[in-house]
């Protein structure tokens, strides 16, 4: 039987440069391996903090989920679950807004930029304000986009991930909103992992579903809900077993992933289920 411990050392033979996981739960740190204060590229899992700042902004009044942002007929909704109609990149509207799960950094982008005008600052200046000093990530920190561009430890994402197994950022409501399928049936196309129909999706996460081949475990319930991004790293919450998974590397995202990743997390949740 491997323990949880042994489960994580995986992460050693993925031929990274560097790499650190963790399994958390509501109470903190379950088990770890690697550097815990090693600054890493988050790539796509940025857009968690991104969306969860939005959240905070829904709940003050700041915005409302469904006013207009994006394209022509989008809202801020849409925008959040991959729904506008905008491309991965740019500007041009590929579908109505609604009816394809078009994966859109553009459109995260444009969320970051309406958080900006309501609150007059700066979009780091808010994403600081309200997601990273509020949960003690002081070790993160905005360099690119809304959509890719924190970098920060693996004592952060810790942090990222007990906030989202008993979230003290945003209210039950917008959490459950968040965590949630948004345009059940939707379908679309999960970049570099292939086309699913649907391809569930909330409001910033993606939603475990039933999607197969995936860079979740086969373990993982189908509420589970998270986040991966290029730079290889990942970020999943699981309600049922109540536990997070965080995973940071500095080896890109590829073929490697979705062979590692899913054999990974199965480990780790059995180990879990044996403790």
């Amino acid at each position: 039987m491997t323990t949880l411990i042994e489960a994580l050392h995986a992460i050693d033979t993925w031929d990274a440069g560097h790499a650190a996981t963790a399994v958390v739960d509501a109470d903190g740190v379950v088990g770890q391996h690697g550097d815990a204060d090693r600054v890493f590229r988050w790539a796509s899992v940025t857009k968690v903090a991104t969306a969860l700042a939005v959240l905070t902004a829904v709940d003050d009044g700041a915005i409302s989920l469904d006013e207009p942002a994006g394209p022509p007929g989008s809202t801020v909704r849409h925008l959040l679950a991959h729904t506008s109609g905008l491309p991965f990149d740019g500007e041009a509207v590929l579908a109505k807004p609604g009816t394809r799960r078009i994966y859109s950094n553009a459109g995260f982008d444009a969320l970051g930029a309406l958080l900006e005008k309501r609150v007059g600052r700066p979009f780091e200046v808010a994403l600081a304000d309200r997601v990273l000093a509020p949960l003690g990530m002081a070790g993160t920190e905005l360099r690119q986009r809304p959509s890719q561009g924190l970098h920060g430890p693996l004592v952060d994402t810790i942090a990222l991930a007990r906030d989202l197994l008993r979230p003290t950022l945003i209210g039950d409501d917008t959490y459950k909103a968040a965590t949630s399928v948004a345009y059940p049936g939707t379908k679309g196309v999960l970049p570099g992992v292939g086309a699913f129909d649907p391809l569930d999706w909330g409001l910033g996460f993606e939603i475990r579903g039933e999607k197969r081949p995936h860079w979740m475990g086969t373990r993982n319930s189908p509420g589970t809900f998270g986040h991966f991004g290029g730079a290889g790293t990942f970020i999943w919450v699981d309600p049922v077993i109540d536990r997070a998974l965080v995973c940071l590397t500095d080896r890109e995202f590829d073929a490697w992933a979705l062979e590692a990743w899913p054999v990974f997390s199965d480990a780790v949740i059995d180990s879990q289920a044996h403790g």
